[in-house]
């Protein structure tokens, strides 16, 4: 049976940009002003990307004492987005919770993003959705060990747990859970983050070769 558009679920984890709050291992070599401009570029990407996906969308935002998640301040970023606050905890928790409330509205596939790759596009995410019909999960491999993107059709727990996360074992220790439940995983083309100096230097060399 085919999955309609309000079965699929996109999940973004993000926050709403602010001078010193974001992109901080990157503003450690380039300063606060330049980290919070490319952290706007890259929220572009990602709500060009989101924009033509066409099922439900929930931004999942970091809460900071700095910066309230008012309504108006979610809206001028993510306008006609659904959006909640993220809870405390760890970022795998925070996942887990994200998904488990999205599967319990009635969704059917669930693919959670984050902010950090320039190369997320569109049809990446309906690959992505695609690709569940035939997998239990799916995974965009990032360079750095990480990964940009999962997507799972029923939640799967030990995905989220006991993971040193922001470190080059997440894909690694995400992959083994899955042999270890039997999962069939798709694995959607590497794409680099952008967190530190060095990732910048790449996407800004990949952009002037498209030019």
């Amino acid at each position: 049976m085919a999955t309609n558009n309000s079965q699929k679920h996109l999940l973004i984890f993000a926050r709403l940009p602010a001078l010193g709050q974001v992109k901080t291992r990157l503003a450690q070599s380039i300063g606060d002003e330049a980290a919070l401009a490319v952290y706007r570029e890259l929220l572009a990407c990602t709500r060009a990307a989101a924009d033509g996906f066409g099922g439900q969308k929930t931004v999942w935002l970091t809460q900071s004492p700095s910066l309230p998640l008012t309504p108006e301040a979610v809206a001028a970023e993510w306008p006609a987005y659904n959006w909640q606050p993220q809870p405390p905890g760890d970022l795998g928790g925070k996942m887990q919770h994200a998904f488990t409330q999205a599967f319990a509205v009635g969704a059917t596939s669930v693919v959670i993003i984050g902010t950090d790759c320039p190369g997320l596009t569109t049809a990446l995410l309906s690959q992505a959705f695609e690709r569940l019909a035939t997998h239990d999960v799916v995974v965009g491999p990032a360079a750095d060990g990480g990964y940009y993107l999962l997507g799972m059709n029923t939640l799967h727990p030990a995905l989220f747990q006991q993971k040193a996360w922001s470190t080059a074992s997440v894909l690694h220790d995400t992959l083994a859970d899955a042999a270890r439940l039997g999962l069939q995983v798709a694995r959607l083309p590497t794409m680099h983050d952008v967190d530190t100096a060095d990732d910048l230097a790449v996407w800004r060399a990949a952009e002037n070769q498209a030019k």
